[in-house]
């Protein structure tokens, strides 16, 4: 089964947002942080040159840097937003929150599906399973693509680093929990995280000061 990732860095916090796609043409949005008309116009004009459809906006976790594209997506593609609904309270806020570091949030968007309790989520041939990873918002998950051994992180873990847990909701105990999980990945497993530069679990094992603990 073929499996394909494209990064795009979106909007001031320079985000990751990743499109990932199989040989069905469905693809679904991890992250959907487009933000200025530029930025749509890139993701759109990507999908008709892959000739992709968009099915799913899927996001690890509900803060407004990472959410900023989904009504966009939703109202050009009627793609539904799935993510944990107990971080839903944080998409409930965007508007708000987007005010607070200088973003105009377009419109907030509705978790559509409610992913809590499942442990995997699915679109064309390719399942990824759901890791739920507290601690940089009370429901953060990440996504494994096992058979590719690649994770989607999210903001729970960066390249020599994690995300930070004195956010509303933030739990610096629940993410200790949840980096000890991730260290029982295979360390050839390829690290993508929600800002910067990839790495894989058996680098950040050994250099991370938050996984060498």
């Amino acid at each position: 089964m073929a499996l394909n990732i494209a990064t795009f860095v979106f909007n001031p916090f320079r985000e990751n947002t990743y499109v990932v796609w199989d040989e069905t043409g469905e693809c679904a949005v991890i992250d959907a942080g487009n933000y200025s008309a530029a930025e749509d116009r890139a993701l759109a004009e990507f999908f008709a040159e892959k000739k992709l459809k968009p099915v799913l906006a899927l996001n690890t976790h509900g803060h407004v840097d990472h959410i900023l594209g989904v009504h966009y997506l939703a109202t050009t593609y009627d793609t539904p937003l799935a993510m944990h609904g107990d971080d839903g309270f944080l998409v409930d806020s965007c508007v708000e929150y987007g005010r607070i570091y200088g973003f105009e949030v377009a419109g907030k968007p509705a978790v559509s599906r409610d992913l809590k309790g499942e442990d995997e989520v699915r679109f064309g041939n390719t399942t990824l399973k759901i890791i739920h990873t507290p601690g940089h918002t009370p429901r953060s998950w990440c996504l494994h693509f096992e058979a590719h051994k690649l994770l989607v992180a999210g903001d729970t873990l960066f390249n020599g680093s994690i995300g930070r847990t004195d956010f509303p909701g933030g739990s610096m105990t629940a993410m200790e929990a949840s980096l000890q999980t991730l260290k029982q990945l295979p360390d050839d497993t390829r690290v993508i995280a929600g800002h910067g530069s990839a790495s894989t679990i058996g680098r950040e094992k050994r250099t991370n000061p938050y996984l060498r603990k």
